[in-house]
């Protein structure tokens, strides 16, 4: 009995495995193989073999060390210490190097609003430095072992066009502010329109400016500013443009901007006197002629020649004080009086060139205050150098007429396009 129930229970169990193996899919076909006893396959038994393998040591990931980049600008006060405090440099060895070390030197000198860039591990400890030098290359000092190396790559220059309007409510340099120009573009602007207009009596409210002007980039960082390339002023409703070509100003139709001779020998400046035939003298007490400008300027302020000459003399002459007189083109002469000390090297007979210094505003003579006396004068008669008409300077040659034309036509279409408009930049 219990033989026979063995019996069944063995014909149930391979009932079982009948239905279940006729029941799967093909890949439970490939498992009821491993079912069949391997003795019955003639196969050895199975042996596990177990086999310690040595794995190379993986080189450490450099990309993986962790690295800060922060940048900074130099602050008027700064000492190395503040500004690697700002920079989140935590290291006593770079301190004293950049403090101390004689290639270091431009990292100490460097001007208010230069920009550092630092790049620190996870400890703090400094791992590059980068900034500008003087001349815009680019200067970086990197860790090398237990000290530091420095290298010099070239600048990058990039020059960026900048356009600029502004409207004058009250004088030139405060529509520049607003418009927000740099001040030598500023200064610019008033050069180039100097021959036709006197900022210091023609402005009027509401008068109007374009000006196109460079940036000059090194390696992303800005370095100075450039020439201005094209302007526009609107003064008391007449229209002056200007556009640069090799080197000079000229109008749209090739005119010479620059007059042969500037009305002001030095920058944008208040007139304390101007010319008449009775003044008061301040010191003298008494009335009498004043035949020439007064311009108001602190002591030590540049003074210019106002057009190509000749130095017929200088030194100290009675009221005027320490005094420079130069020839121009034989019938003219130009007098600068009250100045402070004279350009280095000044000599007489020395040939001087529109715009180059020839001494500094001062209150030799007779003088209440600092301020240059100018005097302009035609065939030894003085005129009043604000009205006088001056002769101008050369036109565009022949031979550059259609180069120069090509230039003027697209920076006057484009006057004409960014009139009362104002770009960060134009491309």
């Amino acid at each position: 009995m219990l033989t026979q129930n063995l019996l069944s229970q063995e014909r149930k169990m391979k009932l079982r495995w009948f239905v279940t193996l006729s029941t799967m899919p093909l890949l439970g076909v490939v498992t009821a193989f491993g079912l069949v006893p391997q003795s019955d396959l003639g196969l050895d038994s199975t042996r596990i073999a177990i086999e310690e393998i040595a794995l190379p040591k993986a080189a450490p990931n450099v990309n993986t060390i962790a690295s800060f980049w922060r940048n900074e600008r130099v602050q008027r006060g700064d000492t190395v210490v503040e500004l690697l405090r700002r920079l989140n440099v935590e290291d006593a060895a770079a301190g004293a190097y950049l403090r101390t070390a004689g290639e270091a030197e431009s990292f100490r000198k460097l001007a208010v609003g230069r920009e550092v860039q630092a790049e620190t591990n996870a400890a703090g400890g400094l791992v590059a430095l980068r900034y500008l030098g003087d001349d815009g290359a680019q200067i970086v000092i990197e860790r090398q072992g237990d000290g530091y190396t420095i290298r010099t790559l070239p600048a990058q220059l990039e020059k960026r066009l900048f356009v600029r309007t502004g409207e004058i409510s009250t004088n030139l340099y405060a529509a520049t502010d607003a418009a927000e120009m740099p001040e030598a573009a500023a200064n610019q602007l008033a050069e180039i329109f100097s021959g036709d207009i006197d900022f210091h009596h023609d402005l009027r409210k509401g008068d109007k400016f374009t000006v196109m002007y460079e940036m000059v980039y090194s390696n992303g960082t800005l370095v100075n500013t450039g020439r201005i390339q094209a302007a526009e002023f609107i003064n008391q409703g007449q229209t002056y443009r200007a556009v640069y070509f090799q080197g000079d100003y000229y109008t749209a139709e090739g005119k010479s901007v620059r007059k042969a001779f500037l009305r002001s020998p030095i920058a944008f400046s208040r007139v304390s006197s101007g010319f008449t035939k009775s003044r008061f003298h301040p010191v003298l007490n008494k009335w009498r002629a004043h035949k020439g400008v007064d311009f108001a300027a602190p002591i030590g302020t540049k003074v210019k020649a106002t057009s190509d000459g000749v130095i017929s003399s200088f030194g100290r002459q009675g009221g005027y004080g320490n005094v420079i007189l130069i020839n121009h083109q034989g019938r003219f002469t130009t007098v600068y009086g009250h100045l402070s000390r004279f350009a280095k090297g000044l000599r007489r007979g020395q040939r001087v060139a529109q715009g180059e210094v020839i001494g500094y505003v001062g209150m030799t003579g007779l003088t209440s205050g600092p301020h240059l006396h100018y005097e302009f004068k035609i065939d030894g008669q003085q005129r009043d150098p604000l009205r006088v008409a001056l002769p101008d300077a050369k036109p565009i040659g022949d031979a550059d007429k259609a180069a120069f034309q090509s230039v003027a036509d697209s920076f006057v279409a484009r006057l004409n396009l960014l009139r009362n408009t104002n770009l960060a930049r134009l491309d």
